[in-house]
């Protein structure tokens, strides 16, 4: 069982920067590919980036390419996403799940586990 729990969302100017952090309960987190995901207003939850057990792979959405880093330290269970020249059209809640499954965690069909989610929001 892994539990995760986001946090670093707030409010923030268009240009600025926000680091969001995932941490995860138990002890076999080390071996999930784990992603970040997104919901704004009105819309469909979409992928943002994703890292693979190991952090030696990584995939982005066109989107934010160049701007979000995704990174984990597996020795305190914490997967971040660094939020770069934020834009208000990144506003949304932001989701981080798991899944022993590269794949599954490039999209948000079918993932072992999810966090609760913190609100992003990017004013012009």
């Amino acid at each position: 069982q892994v539990q995760l729990v986001e946090s670093g969302g707030g409010l923030v100017q268009a240009g600025g920067s926000l680091k969001l952090s995932c941490a995860a309960s138990g002890r076999t987190f080390s071996s999930y590919a784990v992603g970040w995901f997104r919901r704004a207003p009105g819309k469909a939850r979409e992928f943002v980036a994703a890292i693979s057990w190991s952090g030696a792979t990584t995939d982005y959405t066109n989107s934010v390419k160049g701007r979000f880093t995704i990174s984990r330290d597996n020795a305190k269970n914490t997967v971040y996403l660094q939020m770069n020249s934020l834009k208000p059209e990144d506003t949304a809640v932001y989701y981080c799940a798991a899944s022993i499954v590269w794949r599954n965690v490039l999209s948000s069909g079918e993932l072992d586990y999810w966090g609760q989610g913190t609100q992003v929001t990017v004013s012009s």
